[in-house]
């Protein structure tokens, strides 16, 4: 008999590397990752780790183990949290992993609204971007992930296997300088600013970035890249140069000494939360998906 406990150590060590650094994951001392792990040895009856050195590495029984890991570890836990809630339990555990701009604009209205709703609901955030976000959904490392994916975007990834809830189609937006010649224009095409110097912000929206301006005929010359979104426009509003960045990341700062400017044609991105099929049958997942989905439709209507 395989034991959800074992599993859980099994996958700390296979991430940590040894049994010292597991039980500092775990919080349990190195004798005790030694003993489940001889136990899980037995039950299996073949060994999952060999030692190299001052590490371990696992064998292919313990490769395989480790890749079915996750999903067993979900369905335990969605199995855990629906016979919980019909005992009557008014509890509930959600570990949701967020980018940044929507930690700080869909985030927190979706859980005032869960808190107010549901007292007893526990909610733990992370922030991670995509891929990152979907991976860590993908391993069983959090219940729900918000993620994004841009429309027509080359090598778009797939949710098939994930349970997909639409939160917000968000667009993206040109910044310049007050002083900027385009500062009061309605709209922009992307290719009016070929020859400014770009800021450039997360890795993925940079790429996007690259990617459209390619299409409008031009590299665009990147002068500063930073992952912190107020930083994109504090470099923007100092006359460094010009940004685009999502709506929703613009609205999660306080613009001073910029203008936001329409970008023709429309580039926008999906956003949307996370799941895995079994955890959508969770309670308090589901009662996450939909204050998140309330959260997107305020944000839409704010605009």
């Amino acid at each position: 008999m395989i034991e959800a406990r074992h599993l859980r150590v099994l996958r700390a060590v296979a991430s940590t590397g040894s049994f010292s650094a597991a039980g500092r994951e775990l919080g349990c001392t190195q004798p005790a990752v030694s003993q489940q792990m001889k136990a899980l040895e037995t039950s299996v009856g073949t060994p999952l780790l060999v030692r190299t050195g001052r590490e371990m590495r696992l064998t292919q029984a313990g490769e395989a183990l480790v890749r079915h890991a996750a999903g067993i570890i979900a369905g335990l836990t969605a199995a855990e949290e629906e016979v919980a809630a019909i005992a009557g339990l008014r509890a509930g555990r959600v570990r949701l992993v967020s980018f940044p701009s929507g930690s700080s604009t869909l985030v927190p209205t979706a859980l005032a609204a869960l808190r107010a709703a549901h007292p007893g609901t526990r909610v733990f955030l992370e922030e991670a971007e995509p891929p990152k976000s979907v991976e860590l959904l993908r391993e069983g490392d959090c219940d729900v992930a918000l993620a994004f994916r841009y429309e027509d975007a080359s090598g778009a990834e797939e949710w098939d296997d994930l349970v997909v809830r639409p939160l917000l189609t968000d667009r993206l937006v040109a910044l310049v300088p007050e002083g900027h010649r385009l500062a009061h224009a309605e709209s922009v095409a992307i290719g009016e600013l070929a020859r400014e110097p770009w800021i450039a912000g997360c890795p993925r929206c940079r790429g996007q970035l690259v990617e459209v301006c390619e299409g409008a005929g031009f590299t665009p010359r990147i002068d500063f890249a930073t992952d912190d979104y107020p930083a994109v426009v504090g470099l923007v509003g100092a006359g460094l140069g010009v940004a685009v960045l999502p709506q929703l990341a613009v609205e999660s700062v306080r613009p001073r000494g910029v203008r936001t400017v329409t970008l023709e044609p429309a580039v926008r991105r999906e956003i949307v939360a996370l799941t895995l099929p079994d955890l959508a049958q969770v309670p308090a997942v589901t009662a996450t998906l939909d204050e998140l989905a309330g959260a997107g439709s305020r944000q839409s209507a704010a605009r």
